[in-house]
């Protein structure tokens, strides 16, 4: 029941937690009750008891916010091509893609914090034609090397007019990728990656 409670809102769809996080989220909120109420009712300093559970309802918060998964509204349009990340812009150039798209493309790179919605969205609506995940390490997002080394998957998608290629990266706190996409899969722009 607290499961169902997590995943899904008022009307059965709209999820609170995304499902990839469930099991992390859980585990969190079990240890953040524990300190809560181990503090509250074994610490009789009011500094400490309060100082910890301040924490553990910060630590709370954070977890609540960082493994959400909201609605979107995705718009609609042929030639759209959506975000498929929550972030800041930190890039746009002009670069050569050899792996996809084998030519000239624009690169468009987001920086996603902790703060950010941690869920990737299909940018447009396709088939995917590409797919590589390649085990990396674990680099600070915002460092250069990150997005040379650090754990990520390749998805390239072709809808028919044009073809789409984006990488997924992790960095030092998500540090993983759950991403369940084969070539072969129609996908539509909007929906979570995942």
């Amino acid at each position: 029941m607290l499961r169902r409670f997590f995943l899904q809102a008022r009307s059965g769809v709209q999820r609170l937690i995304t499902e990839y996080g469930y099991d992390s989220f859980l585990t969190v909120t079990v240890i953040c009750c524990v300190v809560i109420a181990g503090s509250y009712f074994f610490i009789p300093n009011p500094f400490a008891k309060y100082t910890l559970i301040t924490f553990a309802g910060v630590v709370f918060l954070f977890a609540l916010n960082f493994f959400r998964d909201p609605d979107r509204l995705t718009p609609s349009g042929k030639d759209f091509v959506i975000s498929p990340a929550d972030g800041t812009v930190v890039a746009v150039k002009e670069v050569t893609e050899g792996l996809y798209l084998k030519g000239t493309a624009v690169q468009i790179s987001i920086f996603m914090s902790p703060l950010n919605v941690h869920v990737n969205r299909i940018p447009v609506s396709g088939k995917i034609g590409y797919f590589d995940y390649d085990k990396g390490k674990y680099f600070a997002a915002f460092k250069d090397k990150a997005s040379l080394d650090n754990e990520q998957t390749h998805i390239g998608i072709d809808n028919g007019r044009y073809k789409v290629f984006f990488k997924q990266i992790a960095g030092f706190i998500a540090r993983r990728i759950v991403c369940n996409l084969k070539v072969g899969d129609d996908v539509t722009a909007g929906k979570g990656s995942g």
